[in-house]
C-alpha cells in the first residue's frame, strides 16, 4: 500500500515522501495517528496545497521539542515498587508509569512518546528513549527501587546485588559481634569463678 508521509517517520522517510508500506501498518499506525495519508491523487494534491503550512507547523513543534529536550535529556526519575529480595518486581513498570513519573517532575511527556521494547520487571536503573518529535529524541533513566533510600543508593552506582551483599555482610558482622560479646561475658564469668575459688579455700582453711 502506498502512503504519503505527513511527517518524518523513522526508517521510512521524510515528510512528503510517497512510500510503500504493509496495509496493516498503514491502517493500524500511520493513518490513525495522522502520520500519513493514502497516496491517492486527491490526497497528494491536498498535501501539496498544505505543504508550506505543514512544514511551518513541523518546524514550530520541532523547536518546542528541542527546548524540552535540553531540560529532559539525561534526567532520572524514581519509581517505587514492591519486589523480591532478588530484585524481581511484583508487576512491571510500563510506558505509562514512566510518563507519569516524568509528568510529576514537571515535564510534559505522553506514554506514546516512551520507547520501551519490553516492560521493566527488575529493580535498578533503566534507560528509555523519549520521542518528543519525529526528529527529536532524548534518553531518560528510570530508577526503580523499593524505597527512596534504596533509590538514592542505586543512583550512586550500587546494584541491588551489591546492596544485598552489603546487608548480608552487615548482618553477619552483627552476629559475629554478638557471639564475641557472649564469649567475652563467659570469659569474665570464668575469671570471676577462678578468683573466688582460692578465697573460698582460704576461708575453709581458717575454719
Amino acid at each position: 500500500m502506498q502512503v504519503i508521509l505527513l511527517e518524518r517517520v523513522a526508517k521510512l522517510g521524510q515528510m512528503g515522501d510517497v512510500v510503500d508500506v504493509k496495509p496493516g501498518y498503514a491502517r493500524n499506525f500511520l493513518l490513525p495517528q495522522g502520520k500519513a495519508l493514502s497516496a491517492s491523487e486527491s490526497n497528494i494534491a491536498s498535501f501539496e496545497a498544505r505543504k508550506a503550512q505543514l512544514e511551518a507547523h513541523n518546524l514550530e513543534t520541532k523547536k518546542e521539542a528541542e527546548a524540552l529536550a535540553e531540560k529532559l535529556d539525561g534526567q532520572q526519575f524514581i519509581v517505587i515498587r514492591s519486589a523480591s529480595d532478588a530484585g524481581a518486581l511484583y508487576g512491571s513498570v510500563t510506558p505509562r508509569d514512566a510518563a507519569e513519573a516524568a509528568t510529576e517532575a514537571g515535564f510534559t511527556v505522553d506514554k506514546k512518546q516512551i520507547a520501551l521494547i519490553a516492560p521493566i520487571k527488575e529493580l535498578g536503573l533503566h534507560s528509555l528513549a523519549v520521542k518528543l518529535h519525529p526528529e527529536v529524541e532524548v534518553e531518560i533513566q528510570m530508577n526503580v527501587a523499593r524505597s527512596e533510600e534504596e533509590a538514592e543508593l542505586q543512583a550512586s552506582g550500587k546494584s541491588i546485588q551489591e546492596l544485598a551483599a552489603e546487608e548480608e555482610a552487615a548482618a553477619e558482622f552483627e552476629i559475629a559481634e554478638l557471639f564475641d560479646d557472649i564469649g567475652s561475658a563467659a570469659s569474665d564469668d570464668d575469671d570471676l569463678v577462678a578468683d573466688e575459688a582460692p578465697a573460698a579455700e582460704e576461708d575453709e582453711a581458717k575454719a
